[in-house]
């Protein structure tokens, strides 16, 4: 019988035990394994692990959907925290080659599940559907582990993040050519594949055209309008902080809601909600008001003599130029920061990848079969993703090979090395003068400005130019993709239910022998990707260190152009 309201009851000391240790423990280990190995979210895997389900059962199930439920909106969060972290030129001055990264990833683990007709005994539609699990990246372990090593900003980490959003996009196309699939015996009709595909290129496209031909003029008027009126209403309103973290929640939830009727990703939604919001920041002109002393000022002399004022002080109010935003108390970053950063740190994340422990059926996974398929399986996986980083490889050449290269060359039009010179040096030489007007002292004379931009030019072209002496970045890279993470437990638990991996020897009530390997291949590359990234940024900072103490660039010894941010 349906009550009016939910009655109250106090919880029993044994629930809020339980409770308070899942909490202080997710950050605990997070903590201590961020500062060793920087792989917190390793240590809210297996305590997802322990405290649900397939461990202790201390937590109930209803309590397991909620943290699922939270988790998931901490997912969108660290998917937005990423889009507003990206660098749109770095983007499109690397899509090329973040593309070739995706399609490796995405190719190579669906043609190797093919080793499941053998392995298994699996048909052709599944191992496609267990290659469309492992052929995703996730973005949460990306984000999470790009964050806590200080890469996210560099080159490397935008080949990687949006390599990876790629492969997710195609990832969450796949879960929904998988739901549609019904049964094992269902057959993949255009439909079923294109239309999430085609909706997904409709989002990433109409996005940046709202951005400029909607977005932009908005904000260009609206300028014009609080420059003529400074101390008016609706300056004062746009100024205030909180009411940037209501436009830019609307942004948030406008995107993932309008994606997700549409038929797309509300996690590619996410990303496209914070690149956009970074581009409105650093592309966009805006008004800079010294908002306490004008008000001041207007209290005694008025509007005109404030004018007046700033006329004979040499200044103009305001001063129009492009946000910082790293010094804008409005902008996108500093606004995730004061409002989401915390509860997300601390809550929401640690309950998403707890979330993912409360998925894998730990003991279903330990009989011998499935444990040594499981590992094969998770070998070519992890292959898969790995080959990935041949993309950074600096590749060395026989002299013979490299002199018919050289020869084959010059009978390209030279047009094409002058353009990406040029576009190549007007990218550089805009970083690096927005590097200095950051950096530079504000009584500093104009020979000092020129010289310290030179300075600052020669130093990052010295830093772009130097080619890494190792394979740090192409394993940074590999190992960085092939974490699976959620996208991979959401597409195989999809194709379990729909019996998509059932056989006629899968007992009732138990999962089917394939979609227990799938899992062990899921797990393995989730927790030894970001392992082995953490292990390789302990040793790069080690060796940087030691070129420190020799006086030589850091960077460009370690991981050469790939460090550059």
């Amino acid at each position: 019988m349906a009550t009016a309201s939910l009655p109250y009851h106090e919880p029993g000391i044994v629930t809020i035990l339980i409770h308070t240790s899942f909490l202080l423990l997710l950050n605990l280990g997070n903590f201590v394994l961020d500062h060793t190995l920087y792989c917190g979210l390793l240590g809210q895997i297996f305590l997802g692990i322990a405290w649900g389900t397939p461990g202790a059962k201390w937590l109930t199930v209803e309590t397991e959907e909620v943290v699922v439920q939270l988790g998931y909106l901490g997912l969108l969060l660290i998917v937005y925290e990423g889009g507003l972290s990206t660098s749109l030129k770095a983007v499109r001055a690397n899509l090329l080659l973040s593309s070739c990264v995706a399609v490796t990833g995405i190719s190579l683990p669906i043609g190797l599940s093919f080793a499941l007709l053998k392995l298994c005994g699996a048909t052709p539609l599944q191992s496609f559907a267990a290659g469309a699990a492992l052929c995703s990246t996730s973005l949460g372990t990306t984000f999470t582990v790009l964050g806590s090593t200080g890469l996210i900003q560099a080159r490397l980490g935008v080949v990687l993040t949006s390599a990876a959003m790629m492969d997710d996009v195609v990832g969450l196309v796949m879960v929904q050519v998988i739901s549609n699939l019904g049964s094992s015996g269902a057959s993949i009709s255009a439909a079923t594949i294109v239309r999430p595909l085609l909706v997904s290129v409709a989002f990433a496209v109409c996005a940046p055209i709202a951005c400029v031909f909607i977005a932009k003029p908005v904000t260009l008027w609206l300028n014009g309008t609080r420059t003529k009126s400074p101390l008016g209403l609706l300056n004062r309103f746009l100024m205030d902080a909180r009411i940037a973290w209501i436009i830019h929640t609307l942004i948030l939830l406008g995107c993932v809601t309008a994606s997700t009727y549409a038929g797309t990703s509300n996690l590619f939604a996410a990303y496209i909600a914070g690149a956009g919001i970074s581009w409105w920041d650093s592309e966009v002109p805006h008004p800079r008001f010294n908002a306490a002393s004008t008000a001041i000022s207007a209290t005694i002399q008025g509007q005109d003599q404030i004018a007046e004022s700033s006329i004979s002080n040499g200044t103009e109010t305001p001063e129009y130029r492009n946000q910082d935003p790293e010094e804008s108390d409005s902008s996108g970053l500093c606004i995730f920061e004061k409002y989401y950063s915390q509860p997300l740190h601390r809550i929401l994340r640690p309950f998403f990848f707890a979330s993912i422990g409360f998925s894998i059926p730990i003991t279903e996974m330990f009989d011998g079969t499935i444990v040594w398929k499981g590992l094969v399986y998770t070998a070519l996986m992890i292959i898969g993703k790995m080959t990935c980083g041949a993309w950074l490889l600096r590749i060395s050449v026989t002299p013979a090979i490299s002199a018919k290269f050289a020869a084959a060359m010059k009978l390209l039009k030279p047009k094409i090395t002058h353009l990406w010179t040029q576009v190549h040096e007007k990218s550089t030489s805009s970083h690096n003068t927005a590097h200095t007007r950051r950096t530079q002292p504000p009584n500093s004379s104009p020979s000092d400005q020129e010289r310290s931009t030179r300075t600052t030019t020669q130093d990052s072209s010295d830093r772009t130019s130097v080619k890494p002496r190792s394979i740090y970045p192409a394993s940074i890279l590999g190992c960085a993709m092939t974490a699976r993470g959620e996208i991979g437990f959401l597409i195989s638990s999809v194709a379990e239910s729909n019996q998509i991996f059932s056989t006629a020897q899968t007992t009732a009530g138990k999962n089917s022998e394939i979609f227990l390997v799938v899992t062990w291949a899921i797990m393995l590359c989730t927790i030894l990707g970001p392992l082995v990234v953490g292990l390789i940024v302990r040793r790069v900072e080690q060796l940087q260190q030691g070129v420190q103490r020799q006086g030589r660039s850091v960077r460009g010894d370690v991981l050469g152009v790939w460090g550059v941010s």
